[in-house]
């Protein structure tokens, strides 16, 4: 993918039904590196400053890149190792912000709220939405996404405005919402199982899943306005120059992705739902690049862009190779 070389950057993602983490960078000779590490339901990923944060499916990592600046390591020039592992427990981690003290703040979904770590317990709920009555693990609106600003929880996505177990599952086509955090108020209903909100160069971005769209909110008057259709169940948005970088995945058979509109767009088009990455300009609304990921993998749930680092490796816990990867600090 030329266009990463370029821009200077590589990309991570997610794939929870694969439990992998794909770190894909441009080697030396312009070609494409794809590098992988096994993370059970790895799903939420955050990225800061040479810091990479990934959910899995009862614990949160903390991986810091070893290397310094400059630094090559069998032709990488980051080497991400897993330092910190903290079990929340399977709290089904969403998005993840890398607060400014280097502490996360999570959606924890099957709890209906926001979350941080806990010193001594699972985790540590921070914010819930008004109609959430208590903290149970019952996946009560499907609270999935999260956007910041001034390294703070400013709006958040659900599927649907339930307070019973499961209840959100019964919203999917139009029921889904997006939240203030400040006021508890709702600033756009009748979205479509909406995820991965992000504020970027002044406007609150947004995937709409059960439409396959990608857009913007007008918070003055809530309403969406589309920039592109997407072939697939989007999730994971992150930005770079004038660029979007959308995860897509294959719509699984079963009942949370059936009876959507997406599914009537694409035999509409005539088109199958690919699992992809898709790169969007901005600017014109159009495709420019993608990475199309056949084979076993089919569902990916987030993506980060890492600016700075060209052709990235991580560690994971089935080879030697961590156990021999020490590093002192100076």
């Amino acid at each position: 993918m030329p266009w990463l070389s370029s821009q200077n950057a590589s990309l991570a993602f997610t794939t929870y039904q694969a439990g992998k983490l794909f770190l894909v960078g441009t080697k030396p000779d312009g070609s494409m590196s794809v590098f992988e590490r096994t993370f059970n339901r790895s799903m939420g990923l955050g990225a800061k400053d040479g810091q990479l944060w990934l959910s899995s499916l009862y614990q949160l990592w903390r991986f810091e890149d070893f290397l310094d600046p400059g630094e090559d390591a069998d032709g990488y020039d980051a080497l991400y190792v897993p330092v910190t592992g903290h079990t929340t427990g399977d709290i089904d981690i969403h998005d993840v912000h890398v607060r400014a003290d280097n502490t996360p703040i999570f959606v924890a979904t099957r709890f209906n709220c926001l979350a941080t770590l806990s010193d001594k317990f699972s985790f540590k709920p921070v914010w819930q939405p008004p109609f959430i009555d208590r903290i149970a693990a019952e996946d009560r609106c499907h609270l999935n996404g999260m956007a910041t600003e001034d390294d703070k929880p400013r709006y958040v996505t659900c599927v649907g405005k339930s307070n019973i177990s499961e209840g959100w599952r019964n919203h999917r086509r139009g029921g889904g919402l997006l939240l203030d955090v400040e006021s508890g108020e709702v600033v756009t209903e009748g979205l479509s199982m909406p995820h991965s909100p992000r504020l970027y160069n002044e406007r609150l971005w947004m995937l709409q899943a059960g439409t396959g769209e990608f857009g913007h909110i007008d918070i003055s008057t809530g309403k969406f306005e589309p920039v592109c259709f997407l072939p697939g169940f989007a999730r994971g948005l992150s930005f770079i120059g004038d660029y979007a970088v959308i995860g897509l995945s294959k719509p699984r058979e079963n009942k949370t992705f059936s009876g959507l509109p997406l599914n009537e767009r694409l035999a509409q088009e005539c088109a199958e739902a690919k699992c992809a990455v898709y790169i969007v300009n901005l600017k014109t609304g159009d495709v420019e690049h993608m990475l199309e990921i056949s084979g076993y993998v089919e569902e990916l749930y987030d993506v980060a862009v890492l600016p700075g680092v060209k052709r990235p490796k991580a560690l994971g816990f089935k080879t030697d190779e961590i156990r021999f990867s020490a590093r002192p600090e100076s």
